[in-house]
């Protein structure tokens, strides 16, 4: 298995986004409103990818009877779904970051680098291809602090992640709204 694997898959979409988003620019001959066609699209599916990152993996992780695949491949979706879908959602936001829309783009930005923290704690340790903790293969008393420390990674990261779509979903809200109902 190669190493860092979706971190070059996310890099390459990510690349290929920014190719798209610099023709619509260029076509614009500005940067794209977040609430115009290609703006609430860049929204949409970062948002559909974020929240298939958020659950899916989760779902899987808590249904570890399931033959859904290798934990190592579901955990190379988070980190690849988790890296493209808030890059899309930092160019829906326009470049600008005031009100709720700033809030939770911050809130994105946190979840996102706590994320590379979980990734480096995870990888720290030696692991099946299934996602096994390969026993004796590091001292039992850096692995029990390991552990430690991805308990307490966990306890930061889940509420993030809560008040980052808790503040998304009242975004989306929000936006519905005032550009449905009020227009």
């Amino acid at each position: 298995m190669l190493r860092g694997r979706e971190l070059w898959l996310a890099a390459l979409a990510a690349i290929a986004i920014t190719i798209i988003y610099g023709i619509v620019v260029f076509l614009s001959r500005g940067i794209p409103a977040a609430s115009d066609l290609f703006g609430h699209s860049l929204g949409i599916f970062g948002f559909i990818l974020m929240l298939m990152t958020e659950t899916l993996y989760s779902l899987r992780k808590r249904a570890r009877s399931a033959r859904w695949g290798r934990m190592s491949s579901w955990l190379q979706f988070h980190i690849f779904t988790g890296l493209v879908g808030p890059y899309m959602v930092l160019l829906h936001t326009s470049w600008k970051f005031n009100g709720l829309a700033g809030v939770t783009m911050l809130f994105t930005v946190i979840i996102v680098i706590s994320g590379f923290i979980g990734r480096y704690i995870y990888t720290r340790v030696p692991r099946t291809l299934d996602g096994t903790v390969i026993e004796g293969a590091v001292p039992e008393e850096i692995l029990r602090r390991t552990r430690r420390l991805m308990a307490l990674w966990h306890t930061i990261h889940i509420p993030i992640g809560m008040a980052l779509f808790t503040a998304a979903f009242i975004h989306i809200g929000a936006a519905l709204y005032y550009a449905t109902l009020l227009k």
